[in-house]
């Protein structure tokens, strides 16, 4: 699989690159500063110079030429103000999706954050009004095409080692932390997992094992159209309704098969929430 990343040298992009590299995928890091190039090459990446700011959707359409797949992780960064979180992290993910359009590339993972869909709380920070609104105009715009895109809402991140379980659900999820590296291996693979495509996710650290919350999410899971966001556990309740401890649940690694299940004589009913 050929992965071109918008925001190569960002520490998530470079994590996901060296998965994807480990894994015998090949990874396109686009980065503004040339200088940059040496750290992308050593995550096992290509690097490819490529001003979002800059650079039109045919410019970009060349560069995704023969890609399967393009993922948004770009953005402004600490520091910058007001302006560049709309340039970079809306305006450069419209790019993006505009070439990967042009260069007949369907998938799209895009890269956003919790806050998003939502507007500013009051009080808020300039700049992070800022940063949410834009996130949230380049959501609304992704929608509206027709890629198998998916969007993907991290928590507060970390720098923490990947921990490998998380929680992975549809809005609304609980705020939370995540390492970054859990987020890169999510990224990996929902990219594997097209059937988890027209979803919008919101990750924190939490219980299920990377593989499996990513599996969960994809609808023919369970014969039914819409996802389910019970991220691998299964609750058991008595008769008045109140939550007992939980049960783990092992899914099989087919989406066609049927997950096996076995609970305890004290549970009666198994509730799925979609």
């Amino acid at each position: 699989m050929r992965v071109v990343i918008a925001g190569g040298h960002g520490k998530i992009a470079l994590l996901l690159e060296r998965l994807l590299a480990e894994r015998g995928d090949q990874a396109v890091g686009l980065i503004r500063n040339p200088d940059h190039g040496a750290d992308v090459r050593k995550a096992g990446a290509e690097a490819v110079v490529c001003d979002l700011e800059a650079a039109s959707a045919d410019d970009v359409a060349v560069l995704l030429s023969g890609a399967d797949a393009v993922v948004f992780a770009a953005g402004a960064g600490p520091g910058s103000g007001v302006p560049r979180k709309d340039s970079v992290d809306r305006a450069g993910s419209v790019l993006m999706a505009d070439a990967a359009e042009r260069a007949g590339v369907r998938r799209f993972v895009q890269v956003s954050s919790m806050g998003a869909g939502s507007p500013p709380r009051p009080g808020s920070d300039e700049v992070w009004a800022a940063y949410i609104t834009a996130k949230t105009a380049a959501e609304a715009d992704l929608r509206a095409r027709d890629l198998d895109w998916t969007i993907l809402r991290p928590g507060g991140l970390t720098d923490a080692p990947a921990a490998g379980r998380i929680r992975l659900a549809p809005p609304p999820v609980p705020g939370g932390r995540v390492p970054r590296a859990d987020v890169a291996a999510v990224i990996a693979a929902l990219l594997d997992t097209p059937g988890t495509r027209h979803q919008t996710l919101e990750l924190v650290g939490g219980d299920s094992p990377v593989a499996a919350a990513v599996r969960l999410k994809q609808p023919e899971m369970f014969g039914h159209r819409r996802p389910f966001a019970i991220d691998g556990i299964l609750r058991r309740r008595n008769k008045v309704g109140r939550s007992w401890p939980r049960v783990d649940c092992s899914l099989p690694s087919r989406p066609q098969a049927k997950a096996v299940v076995s609970l305890p004589p004290t549970c009666s009913t198994v509730i799925l929430s979609p």
